[in-house]
């Protein structure tokens, strides 16, 4: 089953429960802080019945079409398949929304591929994902995710205060139903308009906090379960010409709270099992296919950062000095990069042991750090470019609706290059993009989308081939010795010589 966009809006009308501090939001398709975005992600369901992207963005299976997101992927067409439905979905979206329904998607196909590794001597969730993958694509269900702890409860001698509630959701109880959850999870991004939501630990977990172990889905309706979201960006912009993307990109942050939340034992894939519930994501293609989707999204934020700093020196008559033709040329640069990263991804994808591929995990994880370690540097070149002149036009747009400031705007913001209202239009455009409160927000996510660096840098560690480095030094230290050894006067025949050793001490310390 494939949703358009008003079946998708009208599934948002469920009775979920949503905070904007101790506002009660009843309905998210209507709700000013909520209704554009809504109608946003709305678009892109309605983009898979248009000829142009349908065959992007669903596949068929035995007749019957399904989100192109859950596809399996076995070669590499198929890889390539599922990069231009995420690149159709950043685009429709211009790379603000980094929580669309192909991201959990990812999770879920990429989990279900691997099932088997939630099998365990205790529990055996495997068919459990299997199942819930099959009814996701079936029902077309849009996942948001919450797999990090709140701040200040990750360190295990917290948990151990007795005069401090520990707020980290937990199992508190179980049965031959299910188990019982309360406690909070960090951070939905786009949860109030997604169906369900994945709660796991992708961060370790130290021993102890076994009970909050749990990987599992839970409906964003179920009873118990509420979402406190952040300020709404949406809500407080001026209008849509004056705020373009935060009037309509704004995809939310949510806390997820729960309270005494029953979560039954089919939609449970770990537990009680500190290492599988972080061992989910790395031992399958999980966390590949969704942060695959995360670089694919970036490049479209990219691409306009790109074209607006190219835009906005030509209108400002500045495009030809040469030292501004530089720095274009150094983000158009930076733009090529990450995409032969994308691309790399692909060409270079893994063959897994039951007939399944996937993306290079080693060059997503490079392209994931490249991401967060330049973004801030991407806009403070486009800042650079922009000058005063994002600062240096009419507060908003009632200017237009008196006519002598309409007429004084008119003639004198024009120039022989571009319109007042071109100029007016992509600086508010470029100002929503690096100098709002939307645009702060997209800055630290952008910087913290993994986590800190050293989170990123972990996963490059773990995932880089360090065979092929060792044996690649170890073939040169191997390549020459020190030769024959003059002692006074006569040369002695070594038995072993010393690049031998060096090879020998270098294999036995891998070894152990």
């Amino acid at each position: 089953m494939i949703l358009n966009g008003k079946e998708y809006l009208e599934r948002l009308r469920d009775g979920r429960v949503v905070y904007i501090g101790g506002e009660r939001v009843d309905d998210v398709t209507t709700h000013p802080a909520f209704r554009n975005a809504a109608r946003s992600y709305a678009k892109i369901y309605d983009a898979r019945f248009d000829s142009r992207y349908r065959d992007i963005l669903t596949f068929d299976e035995n007749g019957e079409r399904f989100p192109s997101y859950y596809l399996m992927p076995r070669s590499r067409a198929d890889l390539e398949h599922r990069t231009r439905c995420n690149e159709v979905i950043a685009d429709l979206t211009y790379g603000m929304m980094g929580r669309s329904p192909d991201f959990i998607g990812g999770y879920v196909s990429g989990a279900a591929m691997q099932a088997d590794v939630l099998n365990t001597p205790q529990h055996e969730f495997a068919e459990h994902m299997r199942q819930y993958y099959g009814y996701a694509r079936q029902n077309d269900i849009f996942l948001s995710h919450a797999v990090t702890p709140p701040q200040g409860s990750r360190d295990q001698k917290f948990s151990q205060r007795e005069a401090i509630k520990v707020p980290s959701l937990t199992v508190t109880s179980e049965d031959d139903d299910g188990v019982v959850v309360s406690g909070m999870k960090m951070l939905a991004t786009s949860a109030v308009f997604s169906d369900e939501v994945w709660i796991g630990n992708v961060q370790p977990l130290a021993q102890g906090h076994e009970r909050e172990s749990i990987t599992c889905i839970v409906p964003c309706n179920a009873p118990g379960l509420t979402l406190w979201s952040r300020k709404s960006f949406e809500r407080y912009a001026v209008s849509e010409f004056d705020n373009p993307l935060a009037y309509r990109y704004d995809e939310s942050d949510c806390i997820v709270m729960c309270e005494n939340v029953k979560v039954p034992w089919e939609r449970i894939f770990t537990h009680d099992d500190i290492q599988l519930s972080r061992d989910i994501y790395f031992k399958t293609p999980a966390h590949t296919l969704s942060n695959h989707q995360s670089s694919v999204r970036y490049r479209s934020k990219m691409r306009l950062l790109l074209g607006l700093a190219r835009r906005g020196t030509q209108l400002s008559g500045i495009d030809k000095v040469p030292a501004v033709a530089d720095e274009i040329g150094h983000l158009a640069a930076t733009y090529g990069i990450l995409s032969s990263m994308i691309d790399g991804q692909i060409q270079a994808f893994e063959t897994l042991d039951n007939g399944f591929v996937n993306y290079n995990r080693f060059y997503m994880y490079a392209a994931i750090y490249f991401a967060t370690q330049n973004y801030d540097a991407i806009c403070s070149k486009v800042r650079e470019l922009s000058g005063g002149g994002v600062l240096q036009m009419p507060a908003d747009t009632s200017v237009m609706q008196t006519e002598h400031t309409r007429e004084l705007f008119e003639d004198l913001w024009t120039t022989p290059t571009a319109t007042a209202l071109d100029r007016y239009k992509v600086a508010k455009l470029t100002w929503d993009l690096i100098g709002t409160d939307f645009a702060g927000r997209h800055m630290q996510y952008e910087r913290f989308y993994m986590g800190p660096g050293y989170v990123v840098r972990g996963h490059n560690s773990r995932e880089c081939p360090w065979s092929e480095v060792d044996d690649y030094l170890d073939g040169l230290l191997g390549s020459y010795d020190i030769g024959p050894v003059l002692h006074q006067g006569r040369v002695d025949e070594q038995q072993t010589t010393p690049s031998e050793t060096i090879s020998n001490k270098n294999r036995a310390t891998r070894s152990s």
